[in-house]
């Protein structure tokens, strides 16, 4: 029978002082990613793929937090083109030269594309080329396997039908750490 054992073990926790590990330890814990900076041609961790989209002088702050069962990530954006709405995604790789070197979107279900797996983040820039976004899930982040990256792409993400989780090129990238 394991419940003796279980409760064995629950026991010598207590007596010990240690406190009882019962949840998962990210989940206790917290994650939190961050990325910023401005888009540059010699910074690895945030490049642009597409200078029409994402021109000389944008910047992108990004923060994903996961705490308590939940993650709240958000994204905010400045000196992009003026009234423009791009999609933007979690990647499973960091930034690298390419735009696919980002891998595909982050999933906390494998398999499954969707807002409520994956994180998408599309905005609409205001006159000024300023934009935010904010994605809230009932998930914790998985510490053994993290996002890496934020991709803005070209367009918005397709929200249902056959493409759906699809938004075009990938314009820039950003690292997340």
């Amino acid at each position: 029978m394991r419940l003796p054992a279980l409760l064995l073990a629950l026991l010598a926790a207590g007596c010990s002082g240690a406190p009882a590990q019962l949840a998962h330890p990210a989940a206790q814990s917290g994650i939190m990613l961050k990325g910023s900076g401005e888009f540059s041609t010699n910074d690895p961790d945030i490049i642009t793929y597409d200078r029409g989209l994402v021109p000389v002088g944008a910047q992108a702050n990004v923060t994903s937090e996961s705490t308590a069962g939940r993650t709240l990530t958000s994204l905010v954006v400045e000196n992009f083109r003026p009234g423009r709405a791009y999609g933007a995604h979690l990647h499973t790789k960091p930034c690298g030269t390419k735009g696919e070197d980002a891998g595909p979107h982050y999933q906390h279900v494998p398999g499954q594309v969707s807002t409520a797996s994956e994180v998408w983040l599309d905005f609409t820039t205001d006159e000024s080329g300023a934009g935010h976004a904010s994605a809230r899930h009932d998930w914790s982040l998985d510490s053994t396997r993290l996002p890496r990256s934020l991709i803005v792409h070209a367009r918005p993400t397709t929200t249902s039908g056959p493409d759906i989780g699809m938004a075009g090129d990938r314009a820039a990238c950003l690292t997340l750490k």
